[in-house]
């Protein structure tokens, strides 16, 4: 005779089992559905490479802050890149409003100061041998080449923290913010071997598949519309609606993009080709010794002073830099005036041995030495000589040289950093 009692507590415990077992069906699904909306640092790399290598084109700008003196200075950059090689960096002096834009066309790479008239052209494969913090390029391969890369996951954004490669010992570590939604840089920071941050990069805004004018890129174009929205405008940036600026209904007005002429007139028509040198006074002005072509250039810098009066002879005191190496001190300084021009010479000995040249450039033709282009943050610099080497650059109107035959790159770039906004004594 059956229990009916026994019967019934077979069929619930049935029941629990099944209802134990869907609950843990549902857990597990749970738990795979999670996995899949969660990506790991691997899957984030390779998501990256896909992103770079099917990118043509990006627009970024945003905020640099450099934390290299006794108070940070920041400078607006703006940023354009074109497939395959085309490139537009403009930073501005966010307390100084000047502007000076790094560009690379077919033409070559340019430093121009379009507030100042100035260009400079050189032969370079910037930026693929040395790279940029703004630049997402670079960016991207600090992160895949560092097979000790750090990984987290936050709300909105890919954090990684990997080695730091531009050319400089100061800069260590940076950790890197991608928005999670594309992969557009939101911040860097860039820290020296004391975990404190020296460099930081806030991103207001990054397109990809930017469309850009056809003229963005030419360096004419770069010089004048800068200056005619600096005119327009009053602050003699144009960065709002720069050169060639994106979108390309801005630049109808040029038409066509023409080939930059590598032989930019100044305000009173003379020609600046490149890096500013030590006269010899062996070439007449306009002296057809260019870069046009790959491998024209010359052993030694030559120019010949324009006959126009010199119109910024005034001085600017003596600017020291701040940072020296230890084991350096400052031999002597030396203020020099002849025909109106005023210059300062400082001498530093010790441990190495350097001097700084200071001046206001006149215009003048000049033909181009063998040099490279190196990231002073704030800047460009060009670095040219071999045994003795030169490091030159240009603020607010003022061309600083540094030379020596024993100071290596790094300090070179440390101590250009220590007179950014120095002011004359």
């Amino acid at each position: 005779m059956h229990n009916p009692e026994v019967k019934t507590c077979a069929k619930g415990d049935d029941v629990m089992r099944r209802i134990s077992w869907m609950l843990a069906m549902v857990l597990v699904l749970s738990a795979l559905l999670a996995a899949c909306g969660k990506k790991d640092a691997a899957a984030v790399v390779k998501d990256l490479n896909e992103v770079v290598g099917e990118m043509e084109s990006y627009q970024g700008a945003g905020v640099m802050t450099l934390h290299t003196g006794e108070t940070p200075q920041q400078y607006k950059v703006e940023v354009w890149h074109q497939k395959p090689s085309y490139y537009r960096i403009a930073l501005t002096n966010a307390k100084k409003d000047v502007t000076q834009i790094v560009l690379r066309n077919d033409e070559g790479v340019f430093v121009l100061t379009p507030s100042q008239n100035k260009s400079f052209r050189f032969q370079s494969d910037w930026p693929d041998n040395q790279g940029q913090v703004y630049l997402y390029e670079t960016l991207i391969r600090s992160i895949t080449g560092d097979k000790t890369r750090q990984f987290a996951d936050e709300k909105e954004s890919y954090v990684f923290d990997v080695a730091a490669n531009y050319n400089t010992h100061a800069l260590v570590r940076q950790k890197i913010w991608l928005n999670k939604s594309d992969y557009a840089p939101k911040q860097v920071e860039v820290s020296d071997s004391n975990a404190n941050v020296v460099v930081d990069v806030k991103f207001d805004s990054f397109k990809f598949g930017a469309d850009f004018g056809k003229d963005a890129f030419d360096m004419q174009r770069n010089m004048t519309a800068a200056t005619e929205e600096g005119n327009k405008t009053g602050n003699g940036t144009g960065t709002d609606a720069g050169a060639g600026a994106a979108p390309a209904e801005k630049t109808d007005d040029a038409g066509a993009q023409q080939p930059a002429n590598p032989q930019t007139p100044d305000a009173d028509g003379a020609v600046t080709d490149g890096q500013s040198g030590v006269s010899d006074g062996t070439k007449p002005q306009g002296t057809e010794n260019h870069e046009g072509s790959a491998g024209a250039t010359s052993e030694q810098g030559s120019e010949e002073p324009t006959s126009a009066a010199p119109k910024e002879s005034d001085s600017f005191g003596v600017i020291q830099p701040t940072y020296a190496p230890e084991g350096v001190k400052l031999k002597d300084d030396q203020i020099l005036e002849e025909a109106g021009d005023y210059s300062v010479l400082l001498r530093y000995e010790g441990t190495y041995n350097y001097t700084i040249f200071e001046a206001r450039p006149q215009d003048r033709a000049v033909s181009l030495a063998p040099s490279r282009l190196v990231d002073l943050g704030f800047t460009a610099g060009m670095i040219s000589g071999d045994a003795l080497q030169t490091l030159t650059w240009t603020v607010d109107g003022v061309e600083y040289r540094i030379t020596s035959a024993d100071l290596p790159e790094n300090e070179m770039v440390r101590i250009a950093t220590s007179m950014q906004e120095e002011s004359g004594k």
